[in-house]
């Protein structure tokens, strides 16, 4: 990993690497929303990304830059959702071996997704194990380079591009909102947005069980919160990352939080108006905007993040 820090030129460097390899996803419009916010909003489609989510781009990035002795060894990384699935296709792509450290608690679903793009499952005890520290082992034993899900600038990189994205569909943009969990995609998207539209607000969103980043922002550095209690298991960290915190502390206009109820209202707003399918994850940006936490200044972005869930856990969800 290079230590270059994360600039707007690797962005686009990142972006050149990803096309036509990554999606260029849509923005997506819906009249009722814009008559809520009273502004036009546009939305960032990253559910109909590769593998379900933005993480795609950042795993996908980070292993295009692997040297050929380390694509020979392989890459390990530790996550049973998004970044898990991301790494094990973009491996799959890149011809490169790939393990992945996953709980044995997870979701026989999600696991069953990583196996198919055919990465090798690695399944720990979370009770008296640490995923780092299991896949560090492995990293040591195997020779792998581990990939991390977002305390790395080639990740950050990766995510910004749907920042970049944004901006060019929507070069008139004055405010963006971006989810945060352990902040790779919210530096990528600030990166690229303050790059290319200097006026424009980003915006972090968290959820309220699970806000980290907020925290860290008032106290002026990191704090470590309680095993978050979320819907939102995407976001779920218990501390930003030390390299995603120096980026988004410097470029986030501020971060708010939204309640569980709000997330799921957003991800019914979803289905019902845009006929997009989005997991709790990448429903809290526009959760936000819904519940007005936050609002609409002007053309108003919203990165929805992602659209991994089963029918089982969305319908119980929206019935709750």
């Amino acid at each position: 990993m290079s230590d270059a820090g994360l600039t707007l030129d690797r962005v686009r460097a990142a972006a050149a690497r990803l096309q036509g390899v990554a999606h260029r996803t849509p923005l997506l419009t819906s009249a009722t929303l814009d008559q809520h916010c009273a502004t036009r909003v546009v939305l960032k489609g990253e559910p109909l990304q590769r593998s379900g989510s933005f993480k795609f781009r950042g795993a996908y990035n980070r292993l295009s830059v692997l040297s050929p002795t380390a694509r020979e060894a392989g890459v390990v990384a530790f996550s049973s959702g998004n970044h898990g699935a991301a790494v094990a296709l973009a491996a799959k792509l890149l011809g490169v071996e790939a393990v992945v450290v996953v709980p044995s608690t997870g979701s026989a679903a999600k696991l069953a997704a990583i196996e198919g793009y055919g990465a090798e499952l690695r399944r720990y005890d979370p009770e008296v194990e640490s995923r780092e520290d299991v896949a560090a082992k492995i990293a040591a034993e195997r020779g792998m380079t581990i990939i991390r899900p977002f305390d790395d600038y080639d990740i950050m990189a990766g995510q910004g591009t749907a920042g970049l994205e944004l901006a060019e569909q929507a070069p008139d943009l004055k405010r963006v909102l971006v989810p945060i969990g352990g902040g790779g995609l919210a530096a990528g998207v600030s990166t690229a947005i303050k790059g290319l539209i200097p006026g424009a607000s980003v915006i972090g969103v968290e959820p309220l069980r699970a806000d980290d980043t907020r925290r860290s922002l008032v106290a002026g550095r990191r704090v470590s919160i309680p095993e978050p209690d979320t819907i939102a298991d995407g976001l779920r960290a218990r501390e930003p990352g030390e390299l995603t915190f120096a980026v988004n502390s410097r470029l986030l206009d501020d971060v708010v939080t939204v309640t569980e109820d709000a997330i799921v209202e957003a991800m019914g707003f979803c289905f019902t108006r845009l006929k997009l399918v989005v997991e709790p994850s990448g429903a809290v940006a526009l959760a936000a905007l819904l519940s007005s936490v936050v609002g609409a200044i002007g053309r108003t972005g919203v990165v929805l993040s992602g659209g991994n869930i089963t029918p089982e856990d969305f319908n119980a969800l929206l019935r709750s």
